[in-house]
């Protein structure tokens, strides 16, 4: 019997092993087993399928070992893993190693690291241990390959895994045996003082305890918190009684109070209830019913609600329909940011049935909420795109929320998939069906529904009836500055803002740049800071009062004097959110500012205390780059200000006005989403391009028919697919050359579907000059998938060349 294994490296086809016979009968799809790859290469791979053909060009080796009793995915994520390899032109290994919490990847760098607890004392170890023991002492840490040298066989893993389980070493990454249940020390009540007579007696009588106060002011806390909470943790006493360990221990030694460890979750879940206490209004009704009947005749319906027209209720009376039948829900949101406050929201309904899931978490915690949905204890998963990965049994709908949003697309590394389009085909292996919603759709999506692909339903206006935002358009060329800088804040914004700040009201300002100053310019030569190791201008931080690269994240010291002139005169150009912070601070000084963005929101918790404190009106303004415009919803802000809306509309990239679009939307829909119409100011140059227009109107389908005729004229999605291959080297003519070299082999069949090579605006990254070569292919399955076959063939003949061995082709389908 043989086994295609998948193991987490970068294969283009999977390796196949031979299964011995003293493993076949424990050996099936979906398992970890451990293989061997080389002399000492060891790889814990998932098996993907048994069969009997035997390998035509090589002896298979045999499989090692078995690391799991049951499966740790199903057939459908196997599926999943396969379908994004093939469509997103990477491997296997690449999905897997993407997909799985890291505590079930393990490989022979792995490293053992010893537990200074347990110690010198090896008296009760076995030979082989004691050995590995010793050199652990010595060096503390131990690579799985210098344990096969110290121990002279490859087969290591049952000494590693007793050595683990004995606790002289942890595992870094890797092992499964990593994974540590979270313990909780719980106190408990000697159980003679159950009965109430005996009670009484120790709490009137006892005169060893009389004479303690601090014991008898511990032990009544502990009453009061046991009646009121049920259980109660050592921590929770101590903190809320102000007791000290010695007090808890004389109790204990007295045998009035016990102590109990407990495995605990390591994320707290809420009691499993649900608990729909709202109604929704006619409209959200109607859509509703639209949703259902669209999802009966397609599997996937568009929902279109303008912002603050209540989508969020409308997926809650949804997913209830599928939890009540039993079914697992997966609710996608583009960035951890919007979980937190969605999060609160869900968990008033559905209680202990919900759980999240993202990159930010622990891989403990990961790990805990995998085999929670593996056994079907979840049954709602709100998370990031990272989310589609795990080992749903039982799915019966994915809403996507914001489906417009780029973040649900992977740049780096590999896979590079969307996960949008993969919650699609996902939702299919279960015959489950998926509602994508967002107030500004993205072009194909939009385009889908028109053409009958997916169900449509629309949701035009806000919930409570409130009036869509005023959108102000402000010429900021009649008011330049002296030295002919961008002016941060208009005296028109800065009117609407005391305003705003004089009726109690709160305010958001949107800059997409971060940091203080995105450039500064010698005022005598024009010389402009740059990075070392990448083609871009660098970022000045006041915060660190460093230069920062935005690309390679290179930090430098400040410049003072011209590298070319000697000139100490510099000017700082245009303003990231670091500037308007300061600015805002000095005009308004009686009002609490803060700031969101990547610099300032860092940690789990972060993003959601800043959100929490807008939301409870602790803070009067605030001011972000796009985290502030994703779908989050705050009741008192009557005023958002575009700061800079020309670096929004100026980008060179086919999807600049539906980019554009889209952010402006978004951005007014945090104004007025409560009592009263709220307000938008937008500060640009260019007051003339057509997509102002839409976003003052708030009208999208206007928007789509004007986009979607350019996008049909120039040949770009929907009405084509696009595959970028981007050439990286660190010679400029190698990456080049690469580029022309392949091109010129695609050429034969596809040389109309070609754009390029040409090089990139920012054409060198950490060291590695750029190239791109963009093919549009026709919607036609059969070439789309012959081009992406010679794809892989010319990078491979060009790997064959000397010259271009090292040249790195990345190849990004449908890229964004």
């Amino acid at each position: 019997m043989f086994a295609e294994v998948i193991i987490p490296l970068a294969l283009p086809k999977n390796y196949t092993w031979a299964v011995p016979v003293h493993l076949q009968e424990q050996v099936k799809p979906g398992v970890r087993v451990e293989v061997g790859l080389k002399q000492t290469k060891r790889y814990a791979g998932v098996v993907k399928r048994l069969h009997n053909e035997k390998p035509e060009f090589f002896e298979p080796k045999d499989i090692l070992n078995i690391l799991d009793v049951e499966p740790i995915v199903y057939p459908e994520q196997l599926k999943l893993w396969e379908w994004i390899a093939r469509y997103y032109m990477c491997s296997e290994g690449e999905v897997m190693a993407a997909a799985l919490p890291s505590h079930f990847k393990l490989s022979s760098e792995t490293q053992l690291v010893f537990n200074e607890e347990y110690g010198e004392n090896f008296e009760q170890l076995d030979h082989d241990e004691y050995i590995v023991s010793e050199a652990l002492l010595i060096k503390k840490e131990l690579k799985l390959a210098e344990v096969q040298q110290i121990l002279d066989s490859s087969h290591v893993y049952p000494v590693i895994k007793r050595l683990i389980d004995k606790k002289v070493c942890f595992v870094w990454e890797a092992l499964k045996e990593t994974y540590t249940p979270r313990k909780e020390t719980f106190v408990l009540l000697n159980p003679v003082y159950d009965n109430e007579d005996e009670l009484a007696k120790l709490l009137n009588e006892d005169k060893k305890l009389q004479r303690a106060e601090k014991q008898m002011e511990l032990l009544l806390s502990y009453l009061h918190l046991n009646k009121t909470e049920g259980e109660v943790s050592k921590a929770n006493l101590l903190k809320k009684s102000g007791a000290s360990d010695a007090q808890l221990k004389g109790l204990v030694d007295k045998n009035i109070l016990f102590l109990e460890k407990r495995n605990v979750d390591r994320l707290m879940y809420l009691p499993r209830n649900i608990n729909i206490d709202f109604t929704l209004t006619p409209a959200q009704q109607t859509a509703l019913e639209g949703v259902n009947a669209a999802l009966a005749e397609k599997p996937v319906c568009l929902l279109h609600g303008v912002t603050s027209s209540g989508k969020t209720q409308v997926y809650v009376k949804l997913i209830e329909q599928f939890v009540r039948q039993g079914k697992q829900v997966l609710y996608l949101l583009p960035e951890i940011a919007l979980t937190s406050q969605v999060i609160r929201r869900l968990q008033r309904h559905f209680g202990g049935y919900i759980g999240i899931y993202h990159s930010k978490f622990s891989q403990n915690e990961r790990l805990e909420i995998w085999n929670k949905v593996k056994t079907g204890e979840l049954k709602i998963v709100l998370g990031a795109r990272s989310s589609l990965f795990l080992p749903f049994s039982d799915l019966g709908l994915i809403v996507a929320d914001e489906e417009h949003d780029t973040s649900y697309k992977q740049q780096d590394p590999a896979p590079r998939y969307h996960a949008r389009d993969g919650a699609v085909y996902y939702a299919s292996l279960f015959n489950a069906k998926v509602l994508l919603g967002s107030a500004t759709p993205s072009i194909e999506s939009y385009f889908n529904a028109q053409t009958q692909k997916y169900g449509l339903v629309q949701l035009n206006e806000r919930f409570g009836g409130v009036q869509l935002p005023v959108i102000h358009i402000i010429d900021t060329k009649k008011i330049m500055r002296p030295e002919k800088d961008k002016i941060m804040i208009t005296p028109e914004l800065q009117s609407a803002i005391e305003q705003s700040l004089e009726r109690n009201k709160q305010v958001i300002l949107f800059q997409n740049r971060r940091g203080y100053s995105p450039y500064q310019i010698c005022q005598s030569c024009g010389w402009i800071p740059q990075c070392k190791h990448c083609d871009v201008s660098l970022t000045f931080h006041k915060n660190t009062n460093k230069l920062h690269c935005h690309y390679c994240g290179t930090v430098y010291p400040p410049v003072y004097t011209c590298m070319a002139c000697g000139s100490d005169r510099f000017l700082q150009r245009n303003f990231g959110t670091e500037k308007i912070e300061e600015q805002l601070e000095e005009q308004f000084p009686k009002y609490r500012i803060a700031r969101m963005d990547v610099d300032s929101v860092k940690g789990k918790t972060a993003h959601d205390s800043l959100i929490q404190q807008f939301e409870q009106q602790k803070l009067d303004m605030l001011v972000g780059t796009q985290m502030v415009v994703k779908g989050l919803d705050f009741e008192h802000v009557s005023l958002v200000g575009i700061l800079d809306a020309d670096s929004i509309l100026s980008f060179a990239d086919f999807r600049v006005n539906e980019r554009a679009f889209q952010l402006m939307e978004q951005v007014s829909g945090r104004a007025g989403r409560k009592d009263e119409q709220g307000h938008v100011l937008v500060q640009v140059s260019n007051t003339r391009h057509p997509v102002l227009g839409f976003v003052q109107q708030h009208d999208y389908h206007s928007f789509y028919l004007y986009e979607i005729e350019g996008r049909r004229q120039f040949g770009y999605p929907p009405f084509t697919r696009c595959i970028l291959i981007t050439f990286k080297h660190p010679i400029k003519d190698v990456a080049d050359a690469a580029a022309n070299s392949i091109a010129a082999g695609l050429k034969t069949e596809f040389g109309s579907y070609l754009v390029g090579p040409a090089d990139p605006i920012v054409n060198r990254v950490r060291n590695q000059y750029l190239m791109e070569l963009l093919i549009k292919l026709p919607r036609e399955a059969q070439i789309i998938q012959r081009c992406k076959q010679q794809i892989q063939e010319q990078i491979a003949i060009m790997h064959q060349h000397q010259r271009f061995r090292k040249v790195v082709a990345i190849v990004d389908v449908d890229t964004m």
